[in-house]
């Protein structure tokens, strides 16, 4: 258990879930998929190597070239079709049934390996790329049927924790079996293979029922066309294809950094191939903390903000691992110990570390996003297209670093264009949906600035109309309730306050209603009273703060009858609210005007307090007054 900065309440933690039957099978479940999938890559590879060595005629690097296609091939041809299974039938079923298919793969493949036989091995990876296919949609749709929302940002970080540690894991295991067999045995990878497959299966019959979300759903097979519309129809939906597009981004980044280590490692650096898995550890370690930590800082909500604090801190230390490059290889096939002891070798471990965990930070609330706001019926085909735009990311990469190195840039250019290309493309994606970078501006304030301790938040509906009333103690007072409340809040504010720069695009991008007093403009004062009953109507949340301006001694002016004309035409439940502990800072006005003077602290600890829902009908101006300023207490 862990106590939250922005609740103050004991909150169960991520790894919870692991102890869970609706999480921990299907966890382990897919962590097995993963890491078999790379055992028998990596040893695939490995036994092309050195097969080319003892073959003239052998083009090793076509054909390790022509496996990673042949793989990545049904990601193109079968999302579509796996989406629209995924949506209509029942998921735990699907599972098992993958789950089978992959001992049939993997028995295949055991024969390939002790017939030495290259093409069929590369054969059976297109038909564990046509596996992982199917189980891509299922793997992030099942999880919103079995976590609630505040849990969906800790069990996706717990899922992309688990993948890339099995991707490391399977990267090592794959290389050494085959690597380091005694006489060229292929029994010690065969067994692994097999094993583990078995034991996925085993896994998977314990994952709770997940039932169908669209079971009337028409199955249609031509994979062209469906995948053309899957990816139109997807396109639509603003947020999540962008969210699509920003993870696919990720996989591209992430593909032309795992492709260059090899060479970073030997030829840069000047190390041998322990030096190569050194990197892919800090690379893939870096990931998965940051995949866990998400949890911390979004406290249980669905944080989109870290999406923009992760792109920046990839485009840093992507441009400080440039910098840490040495310019002179630091020796010759250099061991793990003697690469550890040169200079500058910890510098670059850190930053590709960091590269990673600021990766973390910045596809995990992506995935969450997309589940959130996905309807249930297609989130399964909102994650089959994500799946083909990664697959076409992915390929796109390959294409760039040709294109790159036919040019004759060195992989340390090519990391300084990952850099400045991610800088770019995060640009284009939060001026396309500027909710992303919003949230962080929201997130920074409130994890920089303040500490925020909230009581009552189970008061605030999930869905469905209702109003938040709060006491008015300095300009940043909606962002504040903004970054606590887990839901979409349109805030009414005065038009002043609506236009302050910066703050003046979080206001919009939030939807905020600006109001002026009836006499200083009266149709800006019906519109906004047009525009509350509006969203209202519409089901949204409607935050007023009734005092109609902020307040310039500390304590609460008399509330104001607006919020009873809106009530009139619009009947909602009204949560009073409280904010404590602002009055005196740098946005208040004690001491001065807001904004020019220096703040008290860093971290101060503030506290929103919130009521039980008050009826609609009943409902009095001095009743609500009283409510607000019980909450608040004596801290202003």
């Amino acid at each position: 258990m862990s106590e939250s900065p922005q609740t103050g309440q004991s909150q169960p933690s991520q790894f919870e879930l692991l102890r869970q039957r609706r999480f921990a099978p299907f966890f382990l479940t897919q962590l097995l998929g993963a890491f078999n999938d790379n055992v028998y890559k990596n040893a695939l590879v490995a036994l092309i190597a050195f097969a080319a060595v003892r073959s003239s005629t052998m083009n090793d690097g076509l054909m390790i070239n022509l496996a990673a296609g042949l793989f990545i091939l049904p990601f193109f041809l079968f999302s579509a079709l796996c989406g629209q299974i995924a949506d209509k039938y029942e998921k735990s079923v699907l599972i098992r049934r993958i789950k089978l298919a992959e001992i049939l793969i993997m028995g295949c493949g055991v024969v390939a390996f002790y017939l030495n036989s290259v093409p069929l091995l590369i054969g059976i990876l297109f038909l564990m790329g046509v596996q992982s296919t199917f189980f891509g949609p299922i793997k992030y749709g099942i999880l919103p049927q079995h976590l609630h929302e505040s849990e969906l940002t800790g069990g996706n970080g717990l899922v992309e924790l688990g993948t890339f540690l099995a991707i490391l894991l399977g990267t090592i295991a794959g290389t050494q079996l085959i690597a380091k067999a005694d006489s060229g045995s292929v029994l010690p990878v065969s067994i692994v293979l097999m094993l583990v497959a078995i034991a996925g299966y085993v896994a998977s019959r314990a994952i709770p029922e997940s039932p169908a979300n669209d079971p009337s759903l028409v199955i249609r097979f031509n994979p062209f066309t469906e995948t053309y519309k899957l990816v139109r129809d997807t396109a639509r939906h603003r947020v999540i294809f962008q969210s699509i597009l920003a993870i696919s981004w990720f996989w591209f980044m992430g593909a032309t950094y795992l492709a260059q280590f090899p060479v970073y490692a030997r030829d840069v650096l000047g190390g041998g191939v322990d030096v190569f898995t050194v990197l892919l550890s800090s690379f893939s370690i870096g990931i998965a903390a940051g995949s866990v930590l998400c949890e911390r800082l979004s406290h249980g909500r669905v944080e989109i903000g870290l999406v923009p604090f992760g792109a920046l801190g990839i485009t840093l230390f992507g441009l400080d691992l440039v910098f840490a490059t040495p310019s002179v290889a630091m020796g010759t096939g250099l061991g793990v110990g003697a690469f550890l002891l040169a200079d500058g070798a910890w510098r670059v471990l850190f930053d590709i570390f960091m590269v990673g965990l600021f990766g973390g930070f910045y596809i995990v609330p992506l995935y969450a996003l997309i589940q959130q706001q996905s309807a249930p019926e297609r989130l399964s085909r909102a994650i089959a297209c994500n799946n083909i735009m990664n697959a076409l990311l992915m390929v796109m990469s390959a294409l760039v670093v040709l294109v790159l190195l036919a040019l004759g840039a060195s992989v340390t250019q090519i990391f300084l264009a990952m850099a400045f290309m991610n800088a770019l493309v995060a640009l284009y994606i939060f001026r396309q949906v500027p909710e992303f970078f919003m949230r962080f501006l929201i997130w920074l304030l409130i994890h920089t600035l303040y500490r925020v301790r909230v009581k009552g938040l189970q008061h605030i509906p999930e869905s469905g109309a209702a109003i938040v009333v709060a006491n008015h103690v300095s300009f940043v007072d909606a962002l504040i309730l903004g970054g606590c409340i887990r839901r979409p809040v349109r805030f009414v504010m005065y038009h002043k306050i609506y236009a302050l720069p910066v703050l003046n695009f979080i206001f919009r991008t939030a939807r905020a209603i600006p109001i002026a007093g009836q006499r200083e403009d009266k149709a800006l004062y019906d519109r906004a009273f047009e525009e509350m009953q509006g969203a209202l109507a519409a089901g949204d949340l409607l935050c007023i703060f009734p005092e109609g301006e902020i307040t310039r001694d500390g304590e609460m002016n008399p509330f104001k009858p607006g919020i009873l004309r809106v009530l009139e035409a619009q009947p909602a439940p009204v949560i009073p609210m409280a904010l404590q502990g602002l009055w005196g800072s740098l946005f208040s006005r004690k001491g001065g005007p807001a904004f020019f003077k220096l703040p008290r602290r860093l971290f101060a600890r503030i506290g929103l307090n919130i009521g039980a829902p008050l009826s609609p009908d009943t409902l009095s101006l001095e009743a609500l007054q009283h409510s607000v300023t019980q909450l608040r207490g004596d801290r202003r």
